[in-house]
């Protein structure tokens, strides 16, 4: 599907949200710029999507990052598969089984507020963005190479506090066209403190597509629908955290749930575990 409606509705979205703005003091672009970088050891159980031939755990490690700097609000990551390179009966990433050793994740979103020079906020909605996401792994042209581009927002939610939100159109660089949205949300909410200034955390996220394509004769058949739901409760101090993750999957990456001659499963709910260092 090349369709790029939804970048012209967005377009027309801020366009109207701007006609009843107000300047707002952007004098100093960088009064509040920040940055944050970590380290996670991860063990996943149950990941999808699974090939029930070759098993479904493995350990990795994981570069995260963020931050603000000027118009620019950015999220990232890079994961290392099977740090030791180990055949195990139950994974899913041993050596020689054609899996990538690697992916990315790289979301910057460019302030919409602070370009225009204007506030743009209104009820629960605190700063709009252009928002882009790039997911890569390590097979060239074979693999996830794949583009999301739309707008976003940070979204005042009760309880949960500040969430951003992003609705994007995907744009699939192996076969060069539009195929499709994808709604995403992700949060971070200490809810307990303790004495020591440590604290527990209800992170997560969502990953929902929608409005694509379907391909009932593809060697592994695709829907139109699907995507990702993230629960984690993480304890932290200021230079460690552990945590555990609940993650359930619903055709994930579009992978129809037991289709095609792999029959993999692409529906279910997997386990991580977590411990961090923080720089």
């Amino acid at each position: 599907m090349k369709n790029v409606k939804m970048l012209a509705l967005a377009g027309a979205t801020v366009a109207a949200i701007s006609g009843n703005a107000f300047a707002a003091d952007r004098t100093d672009l960088h009064a509040s710029d920040y940055k944050w970088l970590q380290f996670n050891a991860m063990y996943s159980i149950g990941e999808k999507p699974e090939n029930p031939a070759s098993g479904d755990q493995h350990n990795y490690l994981e570069m995260e990052f963020g931050g603000r700097s000027g118009v620019v609000d950015l999220y990232g990551y890079v994961d290392i598969f099977n740090l030791a390179n180990e055949t195990t009966d139950n994974g899913d990433k041993n050596p020689g089984s054609g899996t990538s050793k690697l992916f990315m994740k790289f979301a910057p979103r460019f302030s919409i507020d602070a370009i225009t020079g204007k506030d743009l906020s209104f009820g629960p909605v605190q700063e709009v963005y252009f928002s882009t996401l790039f997911n890569w792994d390590g097979l060239n042209g074979e693999g996830v190479n794949s583009t999301f581009w739309g707008v976003g927002a940070d979204v005042n939610v009760p309880w949960l506090g500040k969430t951003g939100m992003n609705l994007y159109g995907l744009y699939d660089m192996n076969n060069k066209e539009w195929n499709g949205y994808q709604f995403s949300a992700n949060w971070f909410k200490p809810f307990h403190f303790f004495d020591n200034k440590s604290f527990l955390s209800f992170q997560g996220y969502i990953d929902y597509q929608f409005g694509a394509d379907e391909d009932e004769t593809a060697f592994v058949p695709t829907t139109s629908s699907g995507g990702n739901i993230f629960f984690g409760l993480y304890w932290h101090s200021d230079r460690y955290a552990l945590g555990y993750g609940l993650k359930g999957f619903k055709d994930v990456y579009l992978l129809e749930d037991g289709a095609g001659a792999l029959a993999l499963e692409s529906t279910g709910w997997s386990h991580y575990l977590s411990a961090t260092y923080k720089f």
